[in-house]
């Protein structure tokens, strides 16, 4: 009559592998799925949309010069692709965006607490 086999040191090391994915898999999960940074990244995108819109003039100066120049725009309208570089950045930076979100911690709550219900 055979002996039950004994599990196999690698079959243990395999799975106590697969355990530490899988908690690695949740947790990172959990980051992405959390209602709070579903909140900011609705938020953060408002932002930024509000940054384009207080660059428009800029936008437009670029997208008449595009279609005035043609395949030439890379030379020829670079100082107004930088204007609109230097206004998204001006507004739409991490640091404003973080005071943003400080001065709108209402908001962020009330989201975060509509998205869990």
């Amino acid at each position: 009559m055979q002996q039950p086999r004994q599990p196999s040191d690698d079959s243990n090391a395999n799975a106590s592998q697969a355990d530490i994915r899988a908690r690695i898999k949740d947790d990172g999960r959990e980051a992405r799925l959390s209602f709070r940074k579903f909140a900011e990244h609705k938020m953060k995108r408002e932002f930024k949309e509000e940054a384009i819109k207080k660059c428009e003039h800029h936008v437009k100066n670029f997208g008449k010069c595009a279609q005035e120049n043609g395949l030439l725009v890379v030379f020829k309208c670079r100082d107004l692709n930088k204007k609109i570089n230097e206004c998204m950045m001006e507004h739409n930076s991490e640091e404003k965006f973080q005071a943003y979100l400080r001065e709108n911690q209402a908001e962020l709550e009330r989201r975060t607490l509509k998205s869990k219900n």
